[in-house]
């Protein structure tokens, strides 16, 4: 039997990647540590606006490095202390420099940068539960960016926790620096440009 709705499974049971291949749902959905996350409706506007102004910084970046840059929906496998994989995950943005570890479905392990954009709906889960899952998965620089707040926070591993830099904010022609990609640096205002 397919299954094709979210309510069709035991949102107690704990899943492997295995098992969510066989879905064909028409939700989306996050797996992280082997439990079912329902992923927030379509995202806003703005939301995909910010999606976009920060994958054409991170392509003009990537454009002649031997890394890549993916975008939601991208399955990202990452691997824990179970022998089988029990989170997949969907990064707004995420850069991958390791390609052996890419394959049809997506990438398995932690990916160099990850992008988050928060919205109303997903803050709490971006905020609390991804930011503990990227930390242990060894996810080298984590880059939470507040659509509403208009700021974008940077968390840089170090000796296997997450230490902030400073936060930028709109308004301040400020200009955010990635601290593991040495010349990736972006204008905060166009972020959030809308025009």
């Amino acid at each position: 039997m397919t299954i094709t709705s979210l309510s069709e499974l035991n949102l107690n049971h704990r899943y492997t990647y295995a098992d969510y291949l066989t879905w064909q749902l028409k939700e989306k959905i996050e797996l992280i540590k082997g439990k079912i996350i329902a992923m927030s409706p379509a995202p806003t506007r703005f939301h995909q606006d910010i999606a976009w102004n920060l994958s054409r910084v991170l392509g003009d970046y990537f454009d002649k490095q031997p890394c890549r840059v993916y975008f939601a929906p991208f399955d990202v496998r990452l691997t824990g202390d179970s022998p089988e994989i029990e989170t997949v995950v969907q990064p707004d943005l995420c850069v991958v420099c390791d390609l052996s570890k890419l394959d049809d479905k997506g990438f398995v392990g932690a990916p160099d940068l990850v992008v988050e954009i928060l919205s109303p709906s997903n803050s709490k889960k971006e905020m609390s539960v991804k930011f503990d899952l990227y930390q242990e998965a060894g996810v080298r620089e984590y880059w939470i960016v507040d659509s509403k707040a208009r700021t974008i926070l940077i968390y840089v591993l170090k000796d296997g926790s997450y230490v902030g830099e400073r936060p930028y904010v709109q308004g301040e022609n400020q200009v955010a620096h990635s601290v593991i990609f040495d010349g990736l640096a972006f204008n905060v205002d166009k972020v959030f440009d809308l025009s």
